[in-house]
């Protein structure tokens, strides 16, 4: 497992808080962490699809390579596009976190995987399988745009993102 940058949300929010450009972002603090690691930070890779992990699951079973998988799933609260096995594919994988804008399932098993991995809430029943969604695109998260190739930091204190690598 690679050495994790140090940083803190609070730190880079007091540095880029009078950020006009849109190039500094912080998303609502919504989501819940469902992982093992606290704290994660990476490129984002980007995923848009609504009650369908298809395109989730073949994106944790590639190479993570560090970067952070950004799920766009609607905000929907009917379905989990994570559970533990596709959890688990993404620590194995080398993915640094999984931020989900809609629901996981097997709570207890995300808890043991050492990925970061925010979702808003928890929900037993999973997806349907069509095989449709989108990657590779901007995608709205919460109100707030997120893009494939920003950076995106999560800790105890909330989520950023920018759009290059930020130091302290």
């Amino acid at each position: 497992m690679s050495s994790l940058p140090v940083f803190a949300t609070c730190d880079l929010c007091d540095v880029h808080k009078n950020d006009g450009s849109g190039a500094f972002r912080v998303l609502p603090p919504v989501f819940r962490d469902f992982g093992a690691a606290r704290r994660f930070a990476g490129p984002v890779m980007t995923v848009k699809c609504f009650e369908d992990n298809t395109l989730v699951k073949a994106a944790v079973d590639s190479a993570g390579e560090g970067r952070v998988l950004v799920v766009d799933g609607g905000a929907s609260l009917r379905r989990a596009l994570l559970g533990g096995n596709l959890g688990a594919a993404a620590a194995r994988n080398g993915w640094a976190g999984v931020v989900i804008d809609g629901c996981v399932r097997d709570v207890a098993e995300l808890a043991a995987c050492h990925t970061g991995i925010r979702a808003l809430a928890a929900m037993p029943l999973p997806t349907e399988k069509r095989s449709e969604g989108q990657r590779d695109l901007a995608v709205q998260i919460q109100g707030v745009w997120v893009r494939p190739g920003d950076w995106l930091y999560a800790d105890e204190d909330g989520i950023v993102v920018a759009d290059r690598a930020l130091t302290v």
